[in-house]
């Protein structure tokens, strides 16, 4: 067996000695060249080193391990990979010849330019220059004001509650913005209708169920059913947002009124003026946007 390591931030030589017990493999370092002979690529790191690597391993197709070793490790949760020994345990049956191998979804990001009043996607999911593709959850609203303030932190303390960390000050802050969410007629891809129009203060399109260090903002997300799971929540007192956080711990904010929860495959996001979107907690790009998902676009080890 060929495999290739890719070591995120934090990470070294030493972390992969563990997955290095069978010498019939061999080992390279870094994101492998197309045309490379490798049956498989084990990523350490958290979501943002996944994140960075989407567009390149979609387009190798070759099977991805992730080993959560970073601040946040949501993508590797969603996979039933807790810890690193959870990932090794996953290595040692793909080694011993088990068929762990799954596909999964992963949602892309495309950047809109309006030209007479008329929105136009700057890329196709096949031929993205600037559409980005992200394995978690893709916001805009609080999330976007959070992982900018969380991605201050020293790194240590990120990994520690870090998004709550930040989610906190910002509440006081945050005001609810205008967002408007579109959703597309699967019989008509050119024909889309408003779903929600209001003052929102975060609007999440989630290809798994949690994100910030284990939320669990789309409780009902699924990594395979080509779906993304949209969570939207109005405006409402601070007060009432400060009561509503402990349950995003446990999904049951959905049960508030001023939340909204459905799915598309494909969703427009619009507001008056640019607002900042975030993904796996990296900065992507400005409203307008559309969102959609990727079905089929990612092989992972899994338990």
């Amino acid at each position: 067996m060929r495999a290739a390591a890719i070591l995120g931030l934090g990470c070294s030589v030493k972390s992969l000695e563990a997955f290095q017990y069978d010498t019939g493999v061999e080992w390279r370092m870094g994101v492998p060249a197309a045309g490379d002979q490798v049956d498989v690529i084990l990523l350490f790191g958290g979501d943002g080193t996944v994140h960075r690597h989407l567009g390149q391993l979609v387009k190798l197709g070759i099977p991805v391990l992730v080993v959560p070793a970073g601040s946040g490790n949501d993508f590797a949760r969603a996979l039933g990979l807790r810890g690193v020994r959870d990932s090794l345990a996953a290595w040692r049956k793909l080694c011993g010849g088990a068929n762990n191998v799954h596909i999964v979804d992963l949602g892309l990001i495309t950047p809109i330019l309006t030209c007479n009043d008329q929105a136009i996607a700057v890329a196709a999911p096949s031929s993205q220059p600037l559409a980005r593709y992200f394995c978690c959850v893709a916001g805009v609203g609080i999330d976007g004001e959070v992982s900018r303030r969380a991605n201050r932190l020293p790194r240590w303390l990120r990994g520690n509650g870090g998004y709550l960390l930040a989610l906190a000050p910002t509440i006081f802050t945050f005001a609810p913005q205008s967002v408007k969410i579109l959703t597309s007629d699967s019989a008509n891809a050119e024909s889309w209708t408003t779903r929600s129009d209001q003052p929102t203060i975060l609007a999440a399109f989630a290809n798994t169920p949690v994100y910030g260090g284990g939320m669990k903002v789309a409780p009902h997300a699924k990594l395979d059913d080509g779906l993304l799971d949209i969570c939207i929540v109005g405006g409402m007192a601070t007060l009432k947002l400060l009561t509503m956080l402990p349950t995003v711990y446990t999904g049951s904010h959905l049960k508030f009124r001023e939340v909204e929860y459905f799915t598309s495959d494909r969703v427009r996001v619009e507001t008056r003026s640019p607002v900042a979107v975030y993904a796996d907690g990296e900065y992507v790009c400005e409203t307008p946007v559309e969102v959609g998902i990727h079905k089929a676009a990612l092989k992972v080890v899994t338990l």
